[in-house]
């Protein structure tokens, strides 16, 4: 008791002590050497950027007890125990990666720091309120309850949230020194963290507007900028800039929107939100320096593009949600289907458009992916065996029913990648910046894509694919300068290999290349989708023993240039490469658990999205690269 008075005390020392707790000297971050494996030609780097422990509110009413210091042991490679935990705090399960992620950043909500703070610690005031005994007792009930406060306190925070932003203080700084421990400043560079928090806004009827606010190394913020005090992009922008970049030291930070699938609509709504006035040229610039990503995968479903709002690209069909916003998730009646302004691919088009009008592109973003877990597990994207991450908790006192753990809409996720030289923060946090990087939606596809005027025919063959690369074009994230003559079309040169896995395991082929390329002709936005290499119907899968056939690629290269390029229109250039189809993760499960949809009698209670056929048996993972862009000369 004693001790939990004593770091009470501290924790209101903090908050009377300005400077205490923004992060460590700027001089512990100086990198040391290169690393043993530097590669001026760069090299990809997997990793999660979206990560929740104990301390998000969602995650810990669902039973979820993982620290952020376990969380990056997990991402390491450690085995970690999770929810049904026991009497005894023993955990009713194992998980651990098979292959370690090379990154990771704890992302929890900070939006609830304090309260979810206080009802966890007896010594805090406000622990036996009523609100915290609802939290301990009947914590689904407190998700709702707490989530849907809004910008108003709680009385236990006393007057003007004084008590919860004290104790708010501890989890900000635990974040803070574990993403410090864990990080590897050896020679061998084994693993980079990142401080990190999710800003958590939503709008009408819960539709989400969140981002995940990455720091480039220890110097950060001293309080996280969260949506109670800087309830628009535009506010969390000016306090990264008044808090962070201003100070000096070092400081910086990038925002990476996601869920644009459950938005609404309103994730790329071309408008500041507090006064919906549209953006000028220099808003839009403030939003892509702010904004140089976006993650386009996770558990709760692709974010890239969708038939139902108006693409033709087949590939489209892949992991969406039924409903456009948090709520639709809860309640079946209120449910909307996802519109155009819901996906990248669309805000991709809209910001070719709005760059050719205003003379700046707000929506001039790569593209990253990751899992969004609530469970502490970076990293954890396997179809099989996987426990899920959204709707797998299990509060405390309930044991793991008989049924799907996760609504089978949701998904293992994605990963995040990265060219950089070294797996250091510094390189990563610049890759970042130039947008080279890539989204996978689980597998460790390796995923190259240059541009240029004079890249050669055969640059596949030349065994100098990332130097010649490099030397006459651009990366993917990069812009295309005008062409050198007058009618000379840039080419897209585009490497991927598949997935190595295990050995006992290995990786699944791949079946074929694509180009998505999006231009604008008089005000309008053509879209076009083209295999440049592979093919498609090669391949397939058993659904009901998971057994797979037919050939594919250990790796597939091409050099595409482009017929119908028009130097007068702006336009951008993005890869895709898919793998064979293999069982979708719920068929996984619905298989062990002995369901046959050919046998209605094998179909138990909670096994009945099994056999629901809005969702497939079979999926087709894949990896997405960030754009590379055209803009006419002036």
């Amino acid at each position: 008791m004693h001790q939990r008075k004593a770091r009470f005390s501290l924790l209101l020392l903090l908050l009377l002590l300005p400077g205490m707790g923004t992060a460590q000297d700027a001089a512990g971050e100086r990198e040391a050497s290169r690393c043993r494996n530097f590669d001026p030609l760069r090299r990809p780097f997997f990793g999660d950027l979206h990560v929740h422990t104990r301390h998000s509110l969602d995650a810990s009413t669902q039973g979820t007890r993982t620290t952020p210091r376990q969380a990056y042991a997990f991402a390491q490679g450690e085995a970690l125990g999770i929810q049904p935990f026991g009497p005894g705090g023993e955990p009713g399960r194992f998980v651990q990666l098979q292959r370690p992620l090379d990154f990771a950043a704890v992302t929890d909500h900070a939006e609830l720091f304090g309260e979810v703070a206080t009802c966890n610690d007896p010594a805090l005031p406000g622990y036996h309120s009523l609100v915290c005994r609802v939290y301990r007792g009947w914590p689904r009930m407190a998700f709702f309850l707490m989530s849907g406060r809004g910008a108003e306190r709680f009385s236990f925070c006393g007057e003007n949230g004084e008590i919860c932003e004290a104790a708010a203080r501890g989890p900000w700084l635990e974040i803070q020194e574990a993403a410090e421990e864990a990080q590897d400043r050896s020679p061998d560079c084994r693993f980079s963290s990142f401080v990190g928090y999710e800003w958590t806004k939503s709008v009408g009827s819960a539709a989400n507007l969140h981002r995940n606010v990455i720091f480039r190394n220890a110097t950060v913020s001293e309080t996280p900028a969260d949506a109670l005090r800087s309830p628009t992009p535009e506010a969390l922008w000016d306090a990264l800039d008044a808090n962070c970049r201003k100070l000096g030291k070092g400081c910086d930070a990038l925002v990476i929107p996601h869920n644009s699938n459950l938005s609404a609509g309103n994730m790329f709504r071309p408008e500041r939100l507090a006064d919906h006035q549209p953006y000028d040229r220099d808003e839009a610039r403030r939003r892509a320096y702010n904004e140089p990503l976006v993650e386009i995968m996770q558990h709760k479903g692709d974010s890239e593009c969708s038939l139902e709002a108006g693409s033709e690209d087949e590939a489209c069909a892949f992991e969406k949600l039924p409903y456009d916003n948090f709520m639709g998730r809860f309640f079946t009646l209120g449910r909307s289907a996802p519109g155009p302004s819901n996906f990248v691919r669309n805000a991709l088009g809209q910001g070719l458009v709005m760059g050719q009008a205003l003379g700046a592109n707000p929506f001039e973003f790569g593209v990253i992916g990751s899992t969004d877990t609530h469970l502490g597990t970076p990293g954890l994207v396997a179809e099989k065996g996987y426990p899920g991450h959204g709707g797998a908790g299990v509060p405390v006192g309930e044991v793991l029913p008989d049924m799907l753990l996760d609504p089978i809409e949701y998904n293992p996720g994605g990963l995040a990648v990265l060219w950089a030289e070294e797996n250091r923060r510094e390189s990563l946090f610049r890759a970042m910046r130039r947008r080279e990087t890539y989204a996978t939606s689980g597998p460790r596809i390796s995923l190259r894509v240059f541009a240029g005027y004079e890249l050669p025919d055969d640059l596949c063959n030349t065994g100098d694919f990332a130097r010649r690369g490099y030397a006459s074009g651009v990366a993917m994230g990069g812009e295309l300068p005008s062409p050198p003559t007058p009618g000379r079309a840039p080419a897209l040169a585009v490497w991927a290999l598949r997935d190595p896995g295990l050995p006992r395991e290995p990786g699944t082929p791949l079946a074929r290349l694509q180009v998505v390329k999006l231009s604008v002709e008089a005000g309008q936005v053509n879209e076009r989708v083209l295999d440049i290499a592979g093919s498609a119907g090669q391949a397939g899968v058993d659904t009901y023993s998971c057994a797979t056939w037919g050939t594919g690629h250990e790796q597939l290269c091409t050099v595409w240039r482009d017929p119908e390029f028009d130097a007068n229109n702006p336009a951008l250039y993005y890869a895709r490469v898919l793998e064979n189809p293999t069982c979708r993760w719920s068929t996984r499960v619905c298989n062990a658990s002995g369901i046959d949809c050919r046998d209605p009698a094998s179909v138990r209670e909670g096994y009945e999205a099994c056999c629901d056929t809005d969702f497939p048996r079979s999926t087709q993972e894949r990896a997405w690269s960030s754009p590379i862009w055209y803009s006419p000369g002036p």
